[in-house]
Protein backbone atom coordinates (compact mmCIF):
# COMPACT_ATOMS: atom_id res chain seq x y z
CA UNK A 1 0.00 0.00 0.00
CA UNK A 2 0.92 3.39 -0.59
CA UNK A 3 0.90 5.81 2.07
CA UNK A 4 0.36 9.49 1.69
CA UNK A 5 0.19 12.72 4.02
CA UNK A 6 -1.45 15.06 2.69
CA UNK A 7 -1.90 18.30 4.41
CA UNK A 8 -8.99 35.10 -0.79
CA UNK A 9 -6.83 37.69 0.07
CA UNK A 10 -6.58 37.82 3.52
CA UNK A 11 -4.79 36.87 6.73
CA UNK A 12 -5.74 35.19 10.08
CA UNK A 13 -4.22 35.00 13.04
CA UNK A 14 -5.64 33.28 15.98
CA UNK A 15 -4.44 34.06 19.41
CA UNK A 16 -1.40 36.55 20.06
CA UNK A 17 1.90 36.29 18.78
CA UNK A 18 4.85 34.05 19.40
CA UNK A 19 8.64 36.18 20.46
CA UNK A 20 11.30 37.07 18.08
CA UNK A 21 10.26 37.84 14.92
CA UNK A 22 6.46 37.38 15.07
CA UNK A 23 6.83 40.02 18.30
CA UNK A 24 6.76 42.89 15.75
CA UNK A 25 3.71 42.09 14.16
CA UNK A 26 1.05 44.93 15.20
CA UNK A 27 -0.74 45.49 11.42
CA UNK A 28 -1.40 43.71 8.57
CA UNK A 29 -3.00 44.24 4.99
CA UNK A 30 -5.30 41.25 5.30
CA UNK A 31 -7.23 40.69 7.84
CA UNK A 32 -6.44 39.28 11.28
CA UNK A 33 -8.75 36.30 12.82
CA UNK A 34 -7.71 36.04 16.59
CA UNK A 35 -8.75 32.96 18.53
CA UNK A 36 -8.49 32.40 22.35
CA UNK A 37 -9.48 29.43 23.56
CA UNK A 38 -9.28 29.98 27.52
CA UNK A 39 -6.08 27.61 28.25
CA UNK A 40 -8.55 24.85 26.02
CA UNK A 41 -6.45 22.14 23.31
CA UNK A 42 -7.86 22.18 19.78
CA UNK A 43 -8.03 18.83 19.18
CA UNK A 44 -9.72 16.78 16.47
CA UNK A 45 -12.64 15.62 18.16
CA UNK A 46 -14.82 16.78 19.58
CA UNK A 47 -15.31 20.69 19.31
CA UNK A 48 -13.98 22.55 21.73
CA UNK A 49 -15.68 26.23 22.76
CA UNK A 50 -13.27 29.14 22.64
CA UNK A 51 -13.99 32.87 21.75
CA UNK A 52 -13.15 34.27 18.26
CA UNK A 53 -12.89 37.50 17.13
CA UNK A 54 -12.08 38.86 13.53
CA UNK A 55 -10.71 42.47 12.13
CA UNK A 56 -11.53 43.68 8.89
CA UNK A 57 -11.35 47.64 8.46
CA UNK A 58 -12.35 47.35 4.62
CA UNK A 59 -10.35 47.72 1.34
CA UNK A 60 -7.20 49.51 1.94
CA UNK A 61 -7.22 49.94 5.39
CA UNK A 62 -4.56 48.34 7.95
CA UNK A 63 -6.10 45.87 10.22
CA UNK A 64 -4.35 46.27 13.32
CA UNK A 65 -4.11 43.81 16.56
CA UNK A 66 -5.59 46.22 19.00
CA UNK A 67 -8.40 47.12 16.89
CA UNK A 68 -11.63 46.31 17.90
CA UNK A 69 -13.43 43.01 16.31
CA UNK A 70 -15.33 44.81 13.26
CA UNK A 71 -16.38 41.59 11.36
CA UNK A 72 -16.85 38.85 13.81
CA UNK A 73 -17.01 38.71 18.09
CA UNK A 74 -18.56 35.91 19.63
CA UNK A 75 -18.82 32.01 20.12
CA UNK A 76 -17.66 29.20 17.77
CA UNK A 77 -16.80 25.04 18.10
CA UNK A 78 -13.90 24.45 16.62
CA UNK A 79 -12.09 21.09 16.06
CA UNK A 80 -8.54 20.09 13.90
CA UNK A 81 -9.55 18.88 11.05
CA UNK A 82 -8.01 16.73 7.07
CA UNK A 83 -6.71 13.26 7.40
CA UNK A 84 -2.84 13.04 6.48
CA UNK A 85 -2.07 16.66 6.95
CA UNK A 86 -2.82 16.43 10.69
CA UNK A 87 1.29 15.39 10.36
CA UNK A 88 2.34 18.79 9.78
CA UNK A 89 3.16 21.39 12.47
CA UNK A 90 0.97 24.12 11.22
CA UNK A 91 -2.82 22.87 11.59
CA UNK A 92 -6.09 23.49 9.69
CA UNK A 93 -9.46 23.80 11.64
CA UNK A 94 -12.89 23.40 10.92
CA UNK A 95 -15.45 25.67 12.96
CA UNK A 96 -19.23 26.15 13.49
CA UNK A 97 -20.68 29.59 14.85
CA UNK A 98 -22.52 29.49 18.09
CA UNK A 99 -24.75 31.77 20.21
CA UNK A 100 -23.74 32.18 23.60
CA UNK A 101 -26.62 29.05 24.57
CA UNK A 102 -24.58 26.89 22.18
CA UNK A 103 -26.57 26.92 18.94
CA UNK A 104 -25.39 26.78 15.68
CA UNK A 105 -25.75 29.97 13.67
CA UNK A 106 -25.27 31.56 10.19
CA UNK A 107 -23.04 35.16 10.00
CA UNK A 108 -21.64 36.85 6.81
CA UNK A 109 -17.71 36.12 7.42
CA UNK A 110 -15.23 38.72 4.99
CA UNK A 111 -18.23 39.32 2.98
CA UNK A 112 -19.11 35.88 1.94
CA UNK A 113 -22.64 34.68 2.61
CA UNK A 114 -24.12 33.50 5.77
CA UNK A 115 -23.73 30.54 7.56
CA UNK A 116 -22.52 28.40 10.21
CA UNK A 117 -19.71 26.18 9.48
CA UNK A 118 -16.32 27.39 8.24
CA UNK A 119 -12.78 26.16 7.65
CA UNK A 120 -9.25 27.93 7.84
CA UNK A 121 -7.28 26.08 5.44
CA UNK A 122 -3.38 25.67 6.57
CA UNK A 123 -1.36 26.05 3.37
CA UNK A 124 2.07 24.22 3.95
CA UNK A 125 3.45 22.19 1.61
CA UNK A 126 1.54 24.23 -1.22
CA UNK A 127 4.75 26.95 -0.85
CA UNK A 128 2.65 29.31 -3.63
CA UNK A 129 0.05 29.25 -0.78
CA UNK A 130 -2.37 29.46 -3.49
CA UNK A 131 -3.20 25.85 -5.32
CA UNK A 132 -6.76 25.62 -3.61
CA UNK A 133 -7.50 28.92 -4.02
CA UNK A 134 -6.75 28.80 -7.50
CA UNK A 135 -8.49 25.66 -8.63
CA UNK A 136 -11.66 26.80 -7.00
CA UNK A 137 -11.32 30.12 -8.95
CA UNK A 138 -11.25 28.19 -12.29
CA UNK A 139 -14.18 26.06 -11.03
CA UNK A 140 -16.57 28.97 -10.15
CA UNK A 141 -15.05 30.28 -13.57
CA UNK A 142 -16.93 27.34 -15.10
CA UNK A 143 -20.22 29.01 -13.93
CA UNK A 144 -20.01 25.90 -11.17
CA UNK A 145 -20.04 26.59 -7.50
CA UNK A 146 -16.84 25.82 -5.75
CA UNK A 147 -15.40 27.32 -2.28
CA UNK A 148 -15.17 31.13 -1.50
CA UNK A 149 -12.32 32.30 0.40
CA UNK A 150 -10.40 34.83 2.18
CA UNK A 151 -6.77 35.13 2.72
CA UNK A 152 -5.99 35.87 6.26
CA UNK A 153 -3.31 35.71 9.45
CA UNK A 154 -4.31 33.66 12.45
CA UNK A 155 -3.04 34.26 15.85
CA UNK A 156 -4.44 31.55 18.93
CA UNK A 157 -3.88 32.14 22.43
CA UNK A 158 -0.97 34.89 21.93
CA UNK A 159 0.73 32.67 18.99
CA UNK A 160 1.24 33.78 15.30
CA UNK A 161 0.16 31.14 13.07
CA UNK A 162 0.78 32.44 9.70
CA UNK A 163 -1.31 33.12 6.49
CA UNK A 164 -4.42 30.74 6.38
CA UNK A 165 -7.44 30.83 3.71
CA UNK A 166 -10.85 31.07 5.21
CA UNK A 167 -13.25 28.89 3.06
CA UNK A 168 -16.66 27.98 3.11
CA UNK A 169 -16.93 24.57 4.08
CA UNK A 170 -19.00 22.29 1.49
CA UNK A 171 -22.52 22.76 3.12
CA UNK A 172 -26.10 22.42 1.67
CA UNK A 173 -27.43 25.58 1.31
CA UNK A 174 -28.46 27.96 -1.70
CA UNK A 175 -25.50 30.20 -1.83
CA UNK A 176 -22.99 26.75 -1.66
CA UNK A 177 -24.65 23.24 -3.09
CA UNK A 178 -28.15 24.15 -4.05
CA UNK A 179 -30.00 21.79 -3.34
CA UNK A 180 -33.48 21.29 -1.40
CA UNK A 181 -33.54 20.66 2.21
CA UNK A 182 -33.96 16.47 2.82
CA UNK A 183 -35.90 16.31 6.42
CA UNK A 184 -35.83 13.05 7.79
CA UNK A 185 -39.61 12.31 7.46
CA UNK A 186 -39.16 12.51 3.65
CA UNK A 187 -39.21 9.10 2.93
CA UNK A 188 -41.19 8.84 -0.09
CA UNK A 189 -42.45 9.82 -3.38
CA UNK A 190 -41.23 13.03 -4.81
CA UNK A 191 -39.70 14.35 -0.99
CA UNK A 192 -37.47 11.50 -1.05
CA UNK A 193 -35.70 12.14 -4.61
CA UNK A 194 -33.34 14.29 -3.58
CA UNK A 195 -31.28 16.83 -1.45
CA UNK A 196 -28.17 14.39 -1.14
CA UNK A 197 -24.58 14.98 -0.92
CA UNK A 198 -22.43 12.02 -0.99
CA UNK A 199 -18.43 11.76 -1.75
CA UNK A 200 -15.39 9.33 -2.60
CA UNK A 201 -12.99 9.65 0.02
CA UNK A 202 -11.21 8.71 2.93
CA UNK A 203 -13.09 7.16 6.08
CA UNK A 204 -10.50 9.62 8.43
CA UNK A 205 -11.05 13.39 8.51
CA UNK A 206 -14.61 13.13 8.51
CA UNK A 207 -17.87 10.89 7.59
CA UNK A 208 -17.34 7.37 6.94
CA UNK A 209 -20.72 5.93 7.04
CA UNK A 210 -21.58 4.92 3.63
CA UNK A 211 -21.79 1.58 1.39
CA UNK A 212 -19.46 -0.07 -0.86
CA UNK A 213 -20.14 -0.13 -4.58
CA UNK A 214 -21.15 -3.40 -6.91
CA UNK A 215 -18.55 -2.31 -9.48
CA UNK A 216 -14.84 -2.18 -8.67
CA UNK A 217 -12.02 0.10 -10.30
CA UNK A 218 -10.71 -0.81 -13.41
CA UNK A 219 -6.89 -1.98 -12.65
CA UNK A 220 -6.84 -2.77 -8.91
CA UNK A 221 -4.05 -5.36 -7.98
CA UNK A 222 -5.32 -5.35 -4.66
CA UNK A 223 -9.13 -5.83 -5.02
CA UNK A 224 -9.76 -2.35 -4.43
CA UNK A 225 -13.28 -1.26 -4.31
CA UNK A 226 -14.80 2.02 -4.49
CA UNK A 227 -16.93 3.61 -1.46
CA UNK A 228 -19.53 6.51 -0.98
CA UNK A 229 -19.70 8.13 2.02
CA UNK A 230 -23.11 9.83 3.30
CA UNK A 231 -22.07 14.28 3.39
CA UNK A 232 -25.88 15.29 3.90
CA UNK A 233 -28.07 15.03 5.63
CA UNK A 234 -25.19 14.40 7.86
CA UNK A 235 -24.75 10.79 9.43
CA UNK A 236 -27.43 11.38 12.87
CA UNK A 237 -29.66 12.72 10.45
CA UNK A 238 -30.17 10.47 7.37
CA UNK A 239 -33.17 7.59 7.46
CA UNK A 240 -32.62 4.15 6.37
CA UNK A 241 -34.96 5.27 3.40
CA UNK A 242 -32.93 7.84 2.86
CA UNK A 243 -29.93 6.24 2.90
CA UNK A 244 -31.61 3.03 0.53
CA UNK A 245 -32.91 5.30 -2.31
CA UNK A 246 -29.62 7.16 -2.55
CA UNK A 247 -27.54 3.89 -2.84
CA UNK A 248 -30.12 2.52 -5.31
CA UNK A 249 -29.85 5.41 -7.69
CA UNK A 250 -26.45 5.31 -7.55
CA UNK A 251 -26.26 1.59 -8.07
CA UNK A 252 -28.86 2.11 -11.18
CA UNK A 253 -26.79 4.76 -13.00
CA UNK A 254 -23.27 2.14 -12.92
CA UNK A 255 -25.56 -0.65 -13.62
CA UNK A 256 -26.82 1.40 -16.50
CA UNK A 257 -23.03 3.10 -17.49
CA UNK A 258 -21.13 -0.54 -17.19
CA UNK A 259 -24.15 -2.10 -19.84
CA UNK A 260 -24.17 -2.78 -23.38
CA UNK A 261 -26.32 0.23 -24.09
CA UNK A 262 -24.77 2.65 -21.60
CA UNK A 263 -24.22 5.43 -24.78
CA UNK A 264 -28.13 5.07 -25.26
CA UNK A 265 -29.12 9.17 -24.40
CA UNK A 266 -32.77 8.05 -23.23
CA UNK A 267 -31.97 4.79 -21.66
CA UNK A 268 -27.81 4.47 -20.93
CA UNK A 269 -26.08 6.78 -18.49
CA UNK A 270 -27.16 10.32 -19.48
CA UNK A 271 -30.35 9.41 -18.02
CA UNK A 272 -28.73 9.41 -14.69
CA UNK A 273 -25.80 12.04 -14.62
CA UNK A 274 -25.87 15.47 -15.37
CA UNK A 275 -23.23 15.31 -18.20
CA UNK A 276 -22.30 19.01 -18.22
CA UNK A 277 -21.31 19.30 -14.31
CA UNK A 278 -19.41 15.70 -14.91
CA UNK A 279 -17.10 17.12 -18.40
CA UNK A 280 -16.09 20.38 -16.25
CA UNK A 281 -15.16 17.99 -13.40
CA UNK A 282 -13.04 16.45 -15.61
CA UNK A 283 -11.34 19.49 -16.77
CA UNK A 284 -10.76 20.98 -13.75
CA UNK A 285 -8.92 17.48 -12.41
CA UNK A 286 -6.82 17.55 -15.31
CA UNK A 287 -6.11 21.20 -15.97
CA UNK A 288 -4.38 21.20 -12.41
CA UNK A 289 -3.70 17.40 -12.26
CA UNK A 290 -4.64 16.56 -9.17
CA UNK A 291 -3.49 13.20 -8.12
CA UNK A 292 -6.73 12.73 -5.62
CA UNK A 293 -8.63 13.90 -8.40
CA UNK A 294 -11.74 11.23 -8.96
CA UNK A 295 -11.17 9.08 -6.07
CA UNK A 296 -10.61 11.01 -2.74
CA UNK A 297 -12.04 14.22 -1.73
CA UNK A 298 -14.73 14.17 -4.62
CA UNK A 299 -18.30 15.53 -3.92
CA UNK A 300 -21.01 14.63 -5.94
CA UNK A 301 -24.43 15.90 -5.19
CA UNK A 302 -28.58 15.29 -6.42
CA UNK A 303 -31.17 17.34 -6.99
CA UNK A 304 -35.08 16.53 -6.79
CA UNK A 305 -37.12 14.78 -9.70
CA UNK A 306 -38.65 18.50 -9.97
CA UNK A 307 -35.57 20.46 -10.43
CA UNK A 308 -34.39 17.60 -13.06
CA UNK A 309 -33.21 15.17 -10.41
CA UNK A 310 -30.13 14.00 -11.96
CA UNK A 311 -26.43 13.42 -10.10
CA UNK A 312 -23.69 16.20 -10.39
CA UNK A 313 -20.14 16.06 -9.80
CA UNK A 314 -18.80 18.70 -7.48
CA UNK A 315 -18.23 21.26 -5.84
CA UNK A 316 -14.23 20.46 -6.31
CA UNK A 317 -12.41 20.18 -3.72
CA UNK A 318 -8.68 19.48 -2.31
CA UNK A 319 -5.76 20.79 -4.63
CA UNK A 320 -2.60 21.35 -2.43
CA UNK A 321 -1.26 18.60 -4.48
CA UNK A 322 -2.43 19.81 -7.86
CA UNK A 323 -0.58 22.04 -10.06
CA UNK A 324 2.39 19.70 -10.35
CA UNK A 325 3.48 19.63 -6.54
CA UNK A 326 3.53 15.98 -6.37
CA UNK A 327 6.21 13.43 -6.55
CA UNK A 328 5.05 9.97 -6.27
CA UNK A 329 2.44 8.21 -8.95
CA UNK A 330 1.24 11.12 -11.57
CA UNK A 331 4.63 12.88 -10.79
CA UNK A 332 4.70 16.66 -11.25
CA UNK A 333 5.37 16.48 -15.11
CA UNK A 334 3.01 19.37 -16.87
CA UNK A 335 2.48 16.03 -19.74
CA UNK A 336 -0.12 12.97 -18.81
CA UNK A 337 -3.86 12.56 -17.91
CA UNK A 338 -4.61 11.72 -14.50
CA UNK A 339 -7.31 9.69 -15.52
CA UNK A 340 -4.82 7.01 -15.96
CA UNK A 341 -3.79 6.73 -12.63
CA UNK A 342 -4.96 3.18 -12.01
CA UNK A 343 -2.60 1.98 -14.27
CA UNK A 344 0.77 4.10 -12.79
CA UNK A 345 -0.20 3.20 -9.45
CA UNK A 346 -2.34 -0.06 -9.13
CA UNK A 347 -1.43 -0.40 -5.85
CA UNK A 348 -3.52 2.47 -4.03
CA UNK A 349 -5.95 1.86 -1.55
CA UNK A 350 -7.83 4.08 -3.26
CA UNK A 351 -8.10 3.93 -7.06
CA UNK A 352 -10.67 6.02 -9.72
CA UNK A 353 -13.97 4.54 -10.24
CA UNK A 354 -14.40 2.60 -13.25
CA UNK A 355 -16.87 5.20 -14.82
CA UNK A 356 -14.46 7.78 -15.89
CA UNK A 357 -12.55 5.24 -18.81
CA UNK A 358 -16.17 4.39 -19.86
CA UNK A 359 -17.61 7.66 -20.12
CA UNK A 360 -14.62 8.32 -22.46
CA UNK A 361 -16.08 5.49 -25.13
CA UNK A 362 -18.75 7.38 -25.67
CA UNK A 363 -18.16 9.50 -28.75
CA UNK A 364 -20.59 11.89 -27.58
CA UNK A 365 -19.23 12.28 -24.14
CA UNK A 366 -15.60 13.12 -26.00
CA UNK A 367 -16.83 15.76 -28.49
CA UNK A 368 -18.31 17.96 -25.97
CA UNK A 369 -15.59 17.46 -23.64
CA UNK A 370 -13.37 18.74 -26.46
CA UNK A 371 -15.69 21.54 -27.20
CA UNK A 372 -15.76 22.57 -23.68
CA UNK A 373 -12.49 22.84 -23.45
CA UNK A 374 -12.29 24.88 -26.43
CA UNK A 375 -14.42 27.31 -25.09
CA UNK A 376 -13.08 27.93 -21.72
CA UNK A 377 -9.83 28.40 -23.19
CA UNK A 378 -11.27 31.28 -25.72
CA UNK A 379 -12.29 32.86 -22.06
CA UNK A 380 -11.14 31.83 -18.31
CA UNK A 381 -8.80 29.76 -19.22
CA UNK A 382 -6.40 31.84 -21.48
CA UNK A 383 -3.08 31.54 -20.38
CA UNK A 384 -2.65 35.33 -19.68
CA UNK A 385 -6.36 35.19 -17.87
CA UNK A 386 -4.76 32.15 -15.50
CA UNK A 387 -1.39 34.00 -14.95
CA UNK A 388 -2.74 37.05 -13.99
CA UNK A 389 -5.05 36.35 -11.43
CA UNK A 390 -1.76 33.77 -9.72
CA UNK A 391 0.19 37.23 -10.08
CA UNK A 392 -2.70 39.24 -8.42
CA UNK A 393 -2.64 37.23 -5.65
CA UNK A 394 1.28 36.84 -4.64
CA UNK A 395 1.61 40.53 -5.10
CA UNK A 396 -0.65 40.61 -2.37
CA UNK A 397 0.98 38.37 0.10
CA UNK A 398 4.38 39.50 -1.40
CA UNK A 399 3.59 42.97 -0.14
CA UNK A 400 4.01 41.15 3.73
CA UNK A 401 2.37 38.48 4.59
CA UNK A 402 4.41 35.51 3.40
CA UNK A 403 7.49 37.14 4.62
CA UNK A 404 5.89 36.54 8.55
CA UNK A 405 4.64 32.85 7.12
CA UNK A 406 7.89 31.99 6.51
CA UNK A 407 9.21 33.40 9.58
CA UNK A 408 6.78 31.13 11.13
CA UNK A 409 6.95 28.19 9.72
CA UNK A 410 10.88 28.45 7.41
CA UNK A 411 10.20 25.67 4.71
CA UNK A 412 11.28 27.80 1.84
CA UNK A 413 14.41 25.73 0.26
CA UNK A 414 13.07 22.69 2.29
CA UNK A 415 11.23 19.18 1.03
CA UNK A 416 8.08 18.82 2.73
CA UNK A 417 6.21 15.36 1.46
CA UNK A 418 5.21 15.68 -1.55
CA UNK A 419 6.92 18.19 -2.82
CA UNK A 420 8.90 17.31 -6.58
CA UNK A 421 9.57 21.42 -6.90
CA UNK A 422 11.33 22.50 -3.94
CA UNK A 423 11.80 26.57 -4.61
CA UNK A 424 14.74 28.86 -2.80
CA UNK A 425 12.22 31.93 -2.35
CA UNK A 426 8.58 32.37 -2.52
CA UNK A 427 9.18 33.82 -5.83
CA UNK A 428 10.53 30.83 -7.44
CA UNK A 429 7.57 29.02 -5.95
CA UNK A 430 5.17 31.14 -7.63
CA UNK A 431 7.27 31.47 -11.12
CA UNK A 432 7.33 27.63 -11.17
CA UNK A 433 4.08 27.86 -10.68
CA UNK A 434 3.19 29.61 -13.16
CA UNK A 435 5.66 28.19 -15.87
CA UNK A 436 4.08 24.40 -15.10
CA UNK A 437 0.61 25.80 -15.72
CA UNK A 438 1.30 27.65 -18.62
CA UNK A 439 2.94 24.30 -20.20
CA UNK A 440 0.36 22.30 -19.11
CA UNK A 441 -2.30 24.35 -20.67
CA UNK A 442 -0.07 23.94 -23.67
CA UNK A 443 -0.33 20.29 -23.27
CA UNK A 444 -3.96 19.77 -23.25
CA UNK A 445 -4.40 21.71 -25.85
CA UNK A 446 -2.69 19.69 -27.73
CA UNK A 447 -3.91 16.29 -26.14
CA UNK A 448 -7.58 16.53 -25.11
CA UNK A 449 -8.33 17.04 -28.92
CA UNK A 450 -7.20 13.49 -29.57
CA UNK A 451 -9.78 12.58 -27.24
CA UNK A 452 -12.12 12.34 -29.69
CA UNK A 453 -10.92 9.50 -31.83
CA UNK A 454 -9.34 8.11 -28.62
CA UNK A 455 -9.84 7.10 -25.14
CA UNK A 456 -7.83 8.50 -22.81
CA UNK A 457 -5.11 6.33 -22.16
CA UNK A 458 -2.46 7.98 -23.94
CA UNK A 459 -0.56 6.02 -26.69
CA UNK A 460 2.78 4.60 -25.94
CA UNK A 461 5.83 6.76 -26.31
CA UNK A 462 6.89 6.94 -29.82
CA UNK A 463 11.18 7.93 -31.26
CA UNK A 464 9.38 9.53 -34.81
CA UNK A 465 10.26 12.92 -32.96
CA UNK A 466 12.62 13.41 -30.02
CA UNK A 467 14.59 16.90 -28.85
CA UNK A 468 16.61 17.58 -26.29
CA UNK A 469 18.19 21.07 -24.83
CA UNK A 470 21.35 21.96 -23.51
CA UNK A 471 22.77 23.95 -21.41
CA UNK A 472 19.61 24.67 -19.20
CA UNK A 473 19.80 26.82 -17.39
CA UNK A 474 21.56 28.85 -20.33
CA UNK A 475 23.07 32.28 -19.91
CA UNK A 476 23.54 33.26 -24.01
CA UNK A 477 23.21 30.53 -26.59
CA UNK A 478 21.06 27.55 -26.54
CA UNK A 479 21.39 24.14 -28.45
CA UNK A 480 18.56 21.79 -29.53
CA UNK A 481 19.28 18.19 -30.63
CA UNK A 482 16.80 16.32 -32.30
CA UNK A 483 15.97 13.04 -34.21
CA UNK A 484 13.15 12.88 -37.17
CA UNK A 485 12.43 9.55 -38.15
CA UNK A 486 10.80 10.55 -41.32
CA UNK A 487 11.36 14.16 -43.02
CA UNK A 488 9.13 16.94 -42.57
CA UNK A 489 8.92 20.66 -41.13
CA UNK A 490 10.02 21.42 -37.38
CA UNK A 491 8.83 24.41 -35.67
CA UNK A 492 10.28 26.05 -32.31
CA UNK A 493 8.95 28.90 -30.41
CA UNK A 494 9.76 30.52 -27.17
CA UNK A 495 7.34 31.74 -24.97
CA UNK A 496 7.75 33.92 -21.34
CA UNK A 497 5.40 32.63 -18.78
CA UNK A 498 2.94 34.94 -19.72
CA UNK A 499 2.09 33.02 -22.87
CA UNK A 500 3.87 35.80 -25.28
CA UNK A 501 5.84 34.48 -28.27
CA UNK A 502 9.55 35.57 -28.15
CA UNK A 503 11.03 34.03 -31.03
CA UNK A 504 10.49 31.32 -33.63
CA UNK A 505 12.43 29.53 -35.88
CA UNK A 506 11.38 27.14 -38.93
CA UNK A 507 13.66 24.20 -40.24
CA UNK A 508 12.67 22.11 -43.01
CA UNK A 509 14.40 18.60 -43.16
CA UNK A 510 14.32 16.56 -46.59
CA UNK A 511 15.33 13.65 -44.93
CA UNK A 512 14.62 11.82 -41.49
CA UNK A 513 17.76 11.97 -39.28
CA UNK A 514 20.04 14.03 -36.20
CA UNK A 515 20.29 17.34 -36.12
CA UNK A 516 21.33 20.29 -33.98
CA UNK A 517 20.69 24.06 -33.77
CA UNK A 518 22.04 26.82 -31.96
CA UNK A 519 19.95 29.59 -30.56
CA UNK A 520 21.11 32.48 -29.25
CA UNK A 521 19.32 33.76 -26.27
CA UNK A 522 21.78 36.88 -25.01
CA UNK A 523 19.14 39.92 -25.52
CA UNK A 524 16.58 37.41 -23.11
CA UNK A 525 15.72 39.05 -19.39
CA UNK A 526 16.31 36.54 -16.84
CA UNK A 527 13.62 34.02 -15.60
CA UNK A 528 11.77 31.24 -16.98
CA UNK A 529 10.25 30.30 -20.62
CA UNK A 530 8.90 27.73 -22.14
CA UNK A 531 9.81 26.44 -25.62
CA UNK A 532 7.23 24.56 -28.24
CA UNK A 533 8.28 21.80 -30.51
CA UNK A 534 6.21 21.16 -33.06
CA UNK A 535 6.64 18.52 -35.78
CA UNK A 536 3.63 17.57 -37.69
CA UNK A 537 1.12 16.22 -35.67
CA UNK A 538 3.85 15.98 -32.66
CA UNK A 539 4.03 19.03 -30.27
CA UNK A 540 6.90 18.81 -27.27
CA UNK A 541 6.72 21.24 -25.02
CA UNK A 542 9.84 21.88 -22.51
CA UNK A 543 11.15 24.28 -19.51
CA UNK A 544 14.16 26.94 -20.02
CA UNK A 545 15.43 29.19 -17.40
CA UNK A 546 17.67 31.64 -18.43
CA UNK A 547 19.91 33.20 -16.15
Amino acid sequence: MIHRFYSILSIVFVGCFTAGAQSAFTSSNLPIVVINTSGQTIVDDPKIVVDMGIIDNGPGMRNKVTDAFTNYNGKIGIEIRGSSSQMFPKKQYGFELQDAAGKSVDASLLGMPKKDDWILFAPYNDKSLMRDVLAYKLARAQGRYASRSRYCEVVINGQYQGIYVLLEKVKRDKNRVDIAKLDPDEISGENLTGGYIIKIDKASGSGGDGWTSSFPPVGGKRGQTTYFQYEYPKEEDIVAEQKNYIKSYMNSFETALNGSNFKDPNEGYARFIDVASFIDFFLISELSKNPDAYRISTFMYKKKEADGGKLFMGPAWDFNLGFGNVDYCTKEKPEGFVLRYNSICPDDGWLIPFWWDRLFEDDAFKTKTAARWTELRNGPYKTENVLSFIDSVSTVLNAESQQRNFQKWPVLGQYVWPNAYVGQTYKQEVDWLKAWIAQRLTWLDANIPSIITAVVPEKKETTEFSISISPNPVAEEMQLDYHLSTPGNVRFEWYDVMGRKVNSESYEHPMEGDFTSVSSVRSWGGGTYLLKAIFKDKVQVQRIVKR
